[in-house]
C-alpha cells in the first residue's frame, strides 16, 4: 500500500564543517597552503563523486501539498473474528459473521495477517443501520456492541496516504467506493478503511501496474 529523494552536495565546501579547512593553531603556513591547493584541485570532483545520504534530507512537505480530500459514497464491508467464542456480525440487514454459539475462532496468524483479508461485500450505499456485534471473549465474558460505521465516517472522507502531488491529473476521483473491515479480537474491535488511490509514481519500481497506493488504515478502535 517507492518513496525517496534526491540528495544534495551544497554542503560539501562548507568550512564549517570540513576539517581541512580548520587547522590546528600554529600549523606552518606552507601546510596550510598546501591544503587549500589540494582543496582547490580535488575537492569539487570528491563532492561530485561522493555518494549522497538521502535519509539526511528533509522530507517535510509544503503546506500546500496535503493528504488529498477525497470522499465516498459507496463501500465494500467484511466483518472478520478472532479469539472469539459464538460470534455474529450483523450488517447491511443481513449476517456478515454467523457462527454456532459454541464455535472457537483462533487467533490470527503472523504479524501481517491483514494481508490476507479477502473481498467485502461491494457497493454498499452509505450508510445502512450500525453493525450489531455480539460474542464471547476467550476468558466466556458474553459482548455485545453496536458500531455505528456512519457515525465513523461521517463526513464521508476516504481516509488513506496520498498526498495531492503525487496523484495523476487525469485520475478518477469520483465513484471511489473503500473497503471497511471490521475486525473483533478477543474483547477489542478494530474498524480500518483501505483505498486504492492512484499515484503519479511506481510503487513498486520497474512495475507499471504498481501506480497506486492501498494502505490499510485503522479508523476507530474500542476494548469491551
Amino acid at each position: 500500500m517507492g518513496r525517496g529523494g534526491t540528495g544534495s552536495i551544497d554542503g560539501a565546501m562548507d568550512p564549517e564543517s570540513s576539517s581541512v579547512l580548520r587547522p590546528a593553531n600554529g600549523t606552518p603556513a606552507l601546510v596550510l597552503a598546501s591544503a587549500m591547493l589540494t582543496l582547490l584541485t580535488t575537492g569539487c570532483q570528491t563532492a561530485m563523486s561522493a555518494p549522497t545520504d538521502s535519509t539526511s534530507q528533509s522530507t517535510t512537505r509544503p503546506a500546500n501539498d496535503p493528504i488529498a480530500e477525497l470522499h465516498f459514497k459507496s463501500h465494500g464491508f467484511q466483518a472478520i473474528a478472532y479469539n472469539t467464542i459464538g460470534c455474529t456480525v450483523v450488517y447491511n440487514h443481513h449476517y456478515v459473521i454467523e457462527d454456532a454459539p459454541d464455535k472457537i475462532r483462533p487467533a490470527p496468524r503472523g504479524e501481517d495477517y491483514q494481508k490476507a483479508w479477502g473481498t467485502t461485500e461491494v457497493g454498499i450505499a452509505n450508510f445502512p443501520k450500525p453493525a450489531e456485534v455480539h460474542w464471547k471473549s476467550l476468558d466466556g465474558a458474553a459482548h455485545s456492541a453496536t458500531v455505528d460505521i456512519g457515525s465513523i465516517f461521517s463526513d464521508q472522507r476516504i481516509r488513506h496516504q496520498v498526498h495531492e502531488s503525487e496523484i495523476p491529473q487525469d485520475w478518477l476521483r469520483d465513484g471511489l467506493a473503500p473497503d471497511i473491515y471490521l475486525e473483533i479480537n478477543d474483547r477489542t474491535i478494530n474498524v480500518y478503511m483501505l483505498a486504492r488511490v492512484g499515484t503519479r509514481k511506481e510503487q513498486v519500481p520497474g512495475n507499471k501496474y504498481s501506480m497506486f497506493r492501498n494502505d490499510l488504515i485503522r479508523v476507530w478502535s474500542k476494548t469491551y
